[in-house]
């Protein structure tokens, strides 16, 4: 979709909600209808979408040109520093007459903004965007998928330079490591990272969100990679863990093929139609089956789009219907405390029949 229809899309679904406009702070959904968003700052900065016409911009002054260079939103209400934003605010309230009626604001819109509509418009009720904007966002278009698989392939480009530097890497930090990952990302042409990379060895790794540090790998360390980089906005999340050289602890064999087992069977279990929990299941039942269910401390997987984490959660609980277009990843993992951990990691696209994954790197552990 372009962002003229996705905003259209929203308008029908503000209508069926029966709310008068979503108010967007820059975040993703803010680049999702505009293509224009900015970091939060201390300036009043929205995106208005009432029920028909085109959506508006109230932004400081000194961001005209940006939004208009970005944005394919024709009108662009500008204040001075000195000026007193909340009197536009106001103004467009009248214009778009949600005085009184339901306003959705951007979930992320920090609590002084929100607090100011609150205290400016007091018999207004309000919402969150994510009523509208979420149900969009869940399904990717040809274009979406397209940057998401574009983004992989870099991730799994990377990923291989990661494994070829085998002994070479024993010695190097955790540290020297995700530099290396940030390195070959750009090499292989992704913008950025997706997130900051985690790096984790030796126990380490027992961690799930340990990022890195300045632990030298060792000989026999496995060592889990997690990182992802954006193509054309979109990122990439992959996981690996392997070991660079020597042998690996006496349990780590098992482990890792456990944990491989276990995601092979939750992607197995993705289709249309299944509930997101059942691919939470699929893999846990492996894991818990093998001895090791305290290990897995975290859900099986997160809906990726412009956030790296967005609907559909994979999770116990949650038993919304897997539809085709529906972009997550599956990453199940075992964790020893103080030994070392283990996760495997792909994302997988929804398709009319089950599903593909978006990466294709070997998921052994040997470097």
């Amino acid at each position: 979709m372009s962002d003229r229809e996705r905003v259209a899309a929203c308008q029908d679904r503000l209508d069926s909600a029966d709310a008068d406009a979503v108010v967007l702070f820059p975040s993703t959904d803010m680049d999702y209808l505009s293509g224009f968003t900015d970091e939060p700052m201390e300036r009043h900065l929205f995106l208005f979408v009432g029920r028909t016409g085109d959506p508006l911009f109230v932004a400081p002054e000194m961001y005209d040109a940006h939004i208009r260079h970005d944005s394919w939103v024709d009108d662009v209400r500008t204040y001075a520093d000195g000026e007193d934003p909340l009197l536009l605010l106001e103004h467009v309230a009248d214009e778009l007459g949600f005085r009184g009626g339901r306003v959705l604001l951007d979930d992320r819109m920090w609590a002084r903004f929100s607090q100011d509509f609150r205290e400016l418009f007091p018999t207004t009720e309000f919402g969150l965007a994510s009523e509208v904007l979420e149900p969009l966002r869940l399904r990717k278009d040809a274009a979406e998928l397209d940057a998401l698989r574009r983004a992989g392939e870099v991730a799994d480009a990377a990923m291989r330079d990661v494994r070829e530097l085998g002994a070479d890497a024993v010695g190097m930090t955790e540290a020297d490591l995700a530099n290396y990952v940030e390195e070959r990302l750009a090499a292989h042409g992704g913008t950025g990272t997706s997130f900051e990379p985690i790096v984790g060895s030796g126990p380490n790794g027992a961690k799930p969100h340990h990022r890195q540090s300045d632990r030298e790998i060792e000989s026999g360390d496995p060592v889990v990679f997690d990182f992802g980089t954006r193509v054309d906005g979109y990122p990439s999340d992959q996981t690996r863990t392997v070991v660079f050289d020597g042998e690996p602890p006496d349990e780590f064999e098992a482990v890792h093929d456990v944990v491989r087992e276990a995601q092979q069977a939750a992607v197995e279990a993705v289709e249309p139609g299944v509930p997101a929990e059942a691919v939470d299941a699929a893999a846990r039942e492996v894991i818990e089956a093998a001895g090791y269910g305290e290990a897995f401390v975290h859900r099986t997987g997160h809906g990726v789009g412009l956030d790296v984490h967005e609907e559909p959660y994979i999770v116990d609980g949650n038993d919304q219907s897997l539809e085709a277009g529906m972009v997550f990843s599956v990453e199940p993992g075992v964790y020893l405390e103080g030994e070392f951990g283990v996760r495997i990691e792909d994302l997988v696209a929804v398709t009319e029949n089950g599903c593909d994954r978006l990466n294709h790197t070997e998921r052994g552990w040997r470097a």
